[in-house]
């Protein structure tokens, strides 16, 4: 039992233990300080802990007390589900045909249920409407010049039924194209003026077309 500077603070016994007094006292050295009992460790701890708890600071006479074992880490939280991707609108094209009597432009009802069927009914399916276009087109029969009035009457009377149907007066755009543009594939030759009319009736027509949006 030695301090830091190799001095003895109390009397050693054949045990190699402090040795005391009858009373229970431990026998001090001449080289007995506060410092050196402080100092002179006897095991675990300095020997004045035993023989002079007065003076040996606390702290230096009690064992450590053990860490507080750090607290578990917290679990990393759940990843938020990724959000649905959203939807991504495509373009969509609706379209219908009415056709005409001859030399009129009033719309037949074949023509109203085609126009409803193909078009109105559809609208609701749209996320925008981003145009609606009324093409008239009128048969080879009479001159170009009545026949694009014809023909412009025509869109526009199919353009007067979508706005009675709902749609927004403001998209509706209205062409006359008048016998420049007949079906292709409808070819009608010599015949009777009868037959002629009757074999051109698919050139008489109204050309509804749908630009929009759907998701």
């Amino acid at each position: 039992m030695v301090d830091g500077k190799g001095e003895i603070p109390y009397v050693i016994d054949g045990r190699k233990v402090v040795a005391r007094s009858g009373s229970g006292l431990c026998w001090r050295t001449g080289y007995w300080s506060p410092a050196a009992a402080s100092t002179a460790m006897a095991g675990e701890f300095p020997a004045g802990c035993a023989c002079d708890g007065d003076i040996v600071p606390k702290d230096k006479c009690e064992a450590p007390k053990p860490m507080a074992a750090a607290p578990a880490p917290m679990p990393a939280p759940a990843p938020a589900p990724a959000p649905a991707p959203a939807p991504v609108p495509k373009a969509v094209s609706l379209g219908a045909t009415a056709q005409f009597d001859f030399d009129k432009s009033v719309l037949k009802p074949e023509g109203k249920a085609a126009i409803d069927a193909e078009v109105v009914n559809r609208l609701g399916g749209l996320s925008s409407i981003k145009s609606v276009t009324v093409s008239g087109h009128a048969d080879r029969i009479g001159n170009a010049q009545y026949n694009q009035k014809l023909s412009e009457k025509r869109a526009e009377v199919v353009k007067s039924y979508l706005i009675g149907q709902g749609v927004d007066a403001s998209l509706i755009e209205t062409f006359g194209y008048g016998k420049t543009q007949p079906v292709p594939g409808v070819s009608c030759g010599k015949m009777s003026r009868k037959k002629l009319i009757e074999c051109l009736g698919p050139n008489r027509r109204a050309v509804v077309d749908v630009k929009g949006m759907s998701n």
